[in-house]
């Protein structure tokens, strides 16, 4: 038997600090003190702001311009409405088979497995997803779609964020997966240990360690600032129960569009045992504009940490286009020439 790391806090010490978390505005401007005169903060969002206080405890205080306070504050550059960017821009309602799951690729189905996160990331593809409509209960009848389709291998569990359910939820659900024979991997789509790291507990450890199912869990961090002794005690759990981790992150404009930190977030990683994976070119949502990167600086930037970093650490620069196959791998190889390009953002 492969021994268990001993976690540091009690098993529902996440719950707690998720009801913590800050949604005001001023409230996280007057613990990072810093003013909200003459900024471009927006105090009364469209998309709700929700921060958790062990996410806040690694920003920079009196720093406007901290990587970690970028991605989660409003800001009025929302609401500025900007051509080709849309509510659905990946066109996720025709991918839908049944309330709470769709299938945009061959072999894997996604389970809409809760409608909230821990954080509400400001540049989130799913800000404007329709959630009430993907609600389900604990019998998770959409399951009954990847029973009948023996091509499904692979379940991956997004949302919102999976791991906000509770343990007993998430047990079920596992459990009703694990049941269905032809498959043979769980995924799990996750930022809640990254915010949160008292998410990973010992019973979830053996919720997702005990299942016949080879389980993987895809983390999302994009600034190596979002690891702490905190974060690292919580993956190396993980990891010392047997689950693959990944990472995937998004190339954001003032959070991580350079190769320094880029290069940071990968060796990061690596100490912690996570496998850098994706690093995706932001959607092009309604009121994410101001974090877009465009392809030339992202293939740029790309190139740039292959030449400083071993293969291994160098994730795979995707997009993800409606209708394809797979997530495009982006290469200087695939950009169209400049007259034709619609892509002018930078």
């Amino acid at each position: 038997m492969i021994p268990s790391i001993p976690l540091p806090w009690q098993p529902k010490t996440w719950q707690t600090q998720l009801s913590g978390a800050v949604t005001h505005v001023k409230d996280l401007a007057d613990m990072l003190e810093l003013s909200l005169d003459g900024g471009d903060w927006d105090p009364n969002p469209a998309f709700p702001m929700r921060v958790p206080l062990p996410y806040i405890s690694r920003m920079r205080r009196g720093d406007r311009s901290d990587p970690l306070l970028r991605q989660v504050v409003p800001e009025l550059a929302e609401k500025v409405s900007v051509l080709g960017f849309e509510p659905d821009p990946l066109q996720e309602a025709s991918a839908t088979l049944a309330p709470g799951l769709m299938q945009k690729y061959r072999g894997r189905v996604l389970v809409i497995a809760a409608e909230n996160c821990a954080v509400n990331c400001r540049y989130c593809f799913r800000r404007n997803f329709p959630y009430a409509h993907h609600r389900h209960d604990s019998t998770f009848p959409m399951l009954n779609h990847v029973r009948d389709d023996p091509s499904i291998r692979e379940v991956i569990l997004s949302g919102g964020d999976p791991l906000i359910m509770p343990d007993e939820r998430l047990s079920i659900l596992v459990a009703n997966i694990e049941d269905i024979p032809h498959v043979n991997r769980l995924r799990i789509h996750t930022r809640l240990p990254v915010v949160i790291p008292q998410r990973i507990s010992d019973p979830l450890i053996k919720i997702l360690a005990n299942t016949r199912l080879t389980t993987v869990v895809v983390a999302h961090f994009n600034h190596a600032n979002e690891i702490d002794e905190n974060v690292s005690v919580a993956f190396a759990a993980l990891r010392q129960a047997g689950i693959t981790l990944l990472n995937q992150s998004v190339l954001l404009a003032g959070v991580n569009d350079n190769d320094v930190t880029l290069c940071d977030l990968s060796e990061a990683l690596f100490e912690i045992g996570i496998l850098p994976y994706y690093l995706h070119l932001p959607d092009r949502v309604t009121g994410t504009s101001h974090f877009h990167v465009g392809i030339d600086t992202a293939v740029r930037l790309h190139r740039a940490i292959q030449s400083k970093l071993p293969g291994y650490l160098v994730p795979k620069l995707v997009q993800e286009t409606p209708g394809r196959p797979a997530k495009e791998l982006i290469t200087s190889d695939s950009l169209p020439p400049a007259s034709t390009r619609i892509d002018t953002l930078v």
